[in-house]
């Protein structure tokens, strides 16, 4: 095996050229695939983290004839139970409302949270641009389309009309953005207890989660509403209502797929071809070892050695391409403020397994050229070499 070795690299330093090129194939499909996969693994990221990142994956709501929840207490601890996997829950009083601005009416949400568990859905922190986080009975955040069609400032005090005809007035502390329109257009966030001041009832309208693995959210969904025990609620999850979206999920994830697929067998067709001709180029060489008494499975493993020596520094060459053509995209391809077009995500695990699938192809392909050395008569190879 040894002696099989020193001659696969003794045959790879002599044909530098080939070498190269062949090593230079294997990089080439090992950057396209790091480049590939991890753009896509990027957008799906970015797109999941904008689209359902900061809002709730699965809710709770009830099905009863005022539509809340009553011993909300005790559904919150149930949903907190039920799965591991649940990491954040928060429960909600909404209730709709009307605001006057100028000569217009618009229609609004107040929506009371337990701010601090609430926050680690939503990122109202996070995305306050004006003001800060409600702090007493009868404070408000609002967003900022509806603060600029109000012409709403910090400070300022708004009069929302409820459905049952009271005029509320609530003290805006902060203007938030959370990047989309309808929330900013509409929601007036506040604390639970304004919330049951302004909507006087028992309970809540909805208990809010979010879990580690999105994914996972109608699994997860399942678990709580078996643990759940109050009757008529009612347990919805992101999946199940976006299904367009996890459409265009699973196929860009397929589409990624099939090109490493188609990339991975261009590898593989390549190495073969290119080491089938290096059998017949060194057959006279083949022959002439054979006759010196090396054995055909000796003999065929030095094919097999160069192809997993390709396949090792094909695949180091390809990382780093890989790597380089990821940090070049993020550099060149920027939005108006700067930013990434789409964020990378540098996934290390999916990176090493393309190294590693490079190096599994290459050795593959080394099987074809090991099979024809095997079956070299050295007689007849010397005698018409």
């Amino acid at each position: 095996m040894r002696l099989a070795f020193e001659i696969a690299l003794r045959f790879l330093k002599s044909g530098k050229g080939q070498t190269l090129l062949i090593a230079l194939g294997i990089s080439v499909g090992v950057a396209v695939q790091i480049f590939i996969g991890s753009l896509i693994q990027g957008l799906q990221i970015s797109l999941v983290d904008t689209t359902i990142g900061s809002s709730s994956q699965i809710t709770i709501t009830s099905e009863s004839d005022d539509k809340t929840i009553k011993d909300w207490k005790r559904t919150v601890y149930e949903a907190q139970i039920s799965s591991p996997e649940i990491i954040n829950v928060s429960p909600s009083l909404d209730g709709p409302a009307s605001i006057d601005y100028e000569n217009d009416t618009a229609s609004v949400i107040i929506r009371g949270f337990i701010l601090e568990d609430a926050d680690k859905i939503y990122k109202f922190k996070n995305n306050l641009y004006q003001g800060q986080f409600p702090k007493n009975r009868g404070e408000a955040i609002i967003g900022k389309e509806l603060a600029v069609k109000s012409g709403t400032e910090v400070g300022d005090n708004i009069a929302l009309l409820t459905t049952r005809g009271n005029v509320i007035t609530l003290k805006i502390t902060g203007l938030f953005d959370l990047k989309v329109s309808s929330i900013n257009d509409s929601w007036v966030v506040t604390d639970l207890k304004t919330a049951e001041d302004i909507f006087p009832t028992e309970g809540v309208t909805s208990v809010e989660m979010q879990v580690k693995d999105v994914f996972l959210a109608d699994e997860i969904s399942r678990q709580v509403a078996y643990t759940v025990s109050e009757n008529n609620l009612k347990v919805d999850n992101w999946k199940d209502l976006n299904q367009s979206l996890l459409s265009g999920l699973n196929g860009q994830s397929i589409s990624s797929y099939m090109i490493q697929i188609f990339v991975l067998v261009s590898v593989l067709l390549g190495i073969s071809s290119v080491l089938a001709i290096s059998v017949v180029q060194r057959s006279k060489q083949i022959g002439i070892l054979k006759a010196m008494g090396i054995q055909d499975k000796d003999a065929s493993l030095i094919f097999v050695f160069q192809g997993l020596m390709l396949g090792i520094l094909g695949a180091i060459l390809g990382i780093c391409l890989g790597i380089g053509l990821l940090l070049m995209f993020t550099k060149f391809a920027l939005n108006p403020d700067g930013s990434p077009v789409v964020p990378i995500y540098i996934n290390y695990g999916f990176i090493a397994l393309s190294g590693m699938f490079a190096v599994v192809t290459a050795s593959t392909a080394s099987l074809i050229p090991a099979r024809i050395t095997s079956k070299l008569n050295p007689i007849e190879v010397i005698k018409n070499g």
